[in-house]
């Protein structure tokens, strides 16, 4: 806080108010809390962002709970009776037991469209909320952490409902415990993409028509062309690329794996997970540093 600012008398008078509370020993001295927020700064905006997001919390669960269950008695249970009445399985198993692992990845990596875009440009530009945290000693950087690591803690409470709705329907043969796995990879799947889209949804000025160029050209097509309702294989050569570069393929293929035993090389699994883990730390380090870039240090 600056010379200047102390003159002003509304703000005088709220120092004096801390002073006041910290020397009846209520509270910590404004010192501490200071270094408390500069050191914890990022768990202080997950609580800011997890109490904010109760306003439509009953909302989201409607979401939580209807989509899951829409796509499994759609595809999994509608068209994998065609499946499998018509080619039989699928990598062994029944359609159901193939697509539900699939649909989970997906879906959370989806959301990370409608979680890590406008809400990003509206905490810069149209609502403004970083600013608030920012007069505070939180850093840019710590309110970027924060507002992801929020994000995939919502993101964990999603994965864990349609992991039950993938239980209740019997598709995970290889049990509750080692099929719970799911949920962390679905997390870490939704991470490695979301990160990256952060750091791009904080370099944008504007809004225009980029999100709905991401949407359109890049999650629709990592939901069509990664693996999600057939075998990547099945797909020709030249398309394979596509789910290479896919945060959906990868989290999928280590899905099936937890839930029903997909058969794949030790080394091609590594692969899988250092892929993902790689591209959550650059999106994560890019969105700090634009976040420091842009509200300044």
């Amino acid at each position: 806080m600056t010379d200047s600012s102390l003159t002003d008398p509304v703000v005088a008078d709220s120092v004096q108010d801390l002073q006041r509370l910290a020397a009846s020993g209520r509270v910590p001295a404004p010192e501490v809390m200071a270094a408390r927020a500069r050191r914890w700064g990022w768990w202080y905006y997950v609580e800011y962002w997890l109490r904010t997001a109760k306003a439509w919390f009953q909302s989201i669960l409607i979401y939580m709970v209807g989509e899951p269950l829409l796509y499994l008695i759609a595809l999994g249970v509608g068209l994998g009776t065609l499946v499998d009445n018509g080619v039989g399985t699928v990598d062994g198993v029944p359609y159901l037991v193939f697509v539900a692992p699939a649909l989970l990845i997906s879906t959370v990596v989806m959301s990370t469209g409608g979680e890590l875009t406008y809400p990003v440009m509206a905490g810069f530009k149209w609502d403004r909320l970083y600013y608030g945290p920012h007069a505070t000693p939180v850093t840019p950087a710590q309110i970027a952490t924060g507002h992801f690591l929020g994000v995939m803690i919502r993101f964990t409470v999603q994965a864990a409902i349609f992991w039950a709705i993938m239980v209740a329907f019997d598709a995970v043969p290889r049990g509750v415990l080692v099929s719970a796995l799911v949920i962390p990879i679905g997390v870490l799947s939704a991470a490695a993409f979301g990160a990256l889209l952060q750091a791009y949804a904080s370099t944008l000025q504007d809004e225009g028509y980029q999100f709905a160029f991401v949407q359109r050209f890049v999650i629709m097509p990592m939901f069509l062309f990664a693996g999600t309702f057939f075998p990547l294989t099945a797909m020709p050569v030249y398309l394979h690329w596509i789910g290479w570069i896919s945060p959906v393929w990868h989290g999928t293929q280590l899905a099936r794996q937890v839930t029903y035993g997909a058969v794949e090389p030790m080394w091609l699994t590594v692969v899988h997970v250092i892929f993902l883990v790689a591209l959550t730390v650059a999106g994560v380090l890019l969105a700090r540093r634009s976040y420091t870039r842009r509200m300044g240090s």
